[in-house]
């Protein structure tokens, strides 16, 4: 009796380790795939998100030049906490006779410095005729903007001289330079920025220290020339990234001639 019961025990843990290796391999159904947003980011790649009004790149661009010439014309006349008025007394008290013409020149002397470097070897931002496309529109946004301004303003000048003292062209020409130098040049190093600036705010001193401007005139100045360089970068696209092959080529040099600076172009067929 007993081994009849053992034999039947046994039996019986045989049957049920087979009933369950054999349900172990019987294939599980896959789930059915998710495709109700298989559609929505392939690429699980988090959507971007667009940056605030105030930090996009036109408020960047613009914030700088606004400051400068809202100061400028804060200070119109003898308006401000220190007037332009104030800064020509100072300036007349401690420098009467002074007069220079060195600021007539200094105002293309980042191009200078920016063809210098080319020259080195020293790779800028863009091409050769990108960046003469974009100093072209700058140049042009400048000079309409100062001589639009002069126009309507009708600022007399410190020395009497004219009605043409609101804003300083030579301030902004300077100031445009420098942008564009600093610019085209900052991811090589800031200091050719810093040297351009340099000599931009000298141009600004000068033109206080020969009685041609006001204080207001060279700041406003100094923010046209600036909002000028940054708006032509922020709208230069036609050609953005492209090398352009019909100057190949070609080389740009400074030039200093008879008082007048300048960039000479060469340009010889390449075959």
């Amino acid at each position: 009796m007993r081994s009849f019961l053992l034999t039947r025990a046994a039996t019986l843990v045989l049957f049920v380790g087979s009933f369950t290796s054999v349900q172990a391999q019987v294939p599980t159904t896959p789930a059915a795939p998710d495709t109700l947003h298989k559609f929505e980011n392939p690429t699980a790649v988090s959507a971007a998100v667009p940056k605030p009004w105030y930090k996009g790149k036109l408020m960047k661009a613009t914030i700088v030049p606004a400051v400068l010439i809202g100061y400028g014309i804060s200070t119109i006349n003898g308006n401000g906490f220190y007037s332009s008025y104030d800064a020509k007394r100072d300036i007349q008290q401690q420098f009467p006779n002074f007069h220079t013409r060195v600021d007539d020149a200094l105002i293309f002397a980042p191009y200078l410095e920016l063809g210098a470097v080319a020259l080195a070897g020293v790779e800028s931002r863009n091409d050769r005729l990108n960046t003469l496309l974009i100093i072209g529109k700058a140049e042009g946004l400048m000079l309409v903007s100062v001589f639009g301004l002069k126009s309507i303003t009708g600022v007399t000048r410190p020395d009497a001289s004219d009605n043409q003292s609101f804003p300083s062209g030579h301030t902004a020409q300077a100031f445009l330079a420098a942008s564009i130098v600093h610019a085209e040049l900052r991811d090589k190093s800031q200091w050719y920025g810093v040297g351009a600036y340099g000599i931009a705010t000298s141009v600004a001193a000068l033109r206080m220290l020969n009685n041609k401007h006001w204080q207001s005139d060279v700041f406003a100045g100094a923010g046209i020339g600036i909002l000028s360089a940054h708006l032509a970068y922020l709208s230069h696209r036609n050609r953005w990234g492209r090398k352009p092959r019909l100057l190949e080529g070609s080389s740009f040099s400074p030039m200093y001639q008879q008082g007048a600076a300048g960039l000479t172009f060469t340009w010889r067929p390449v075959h």
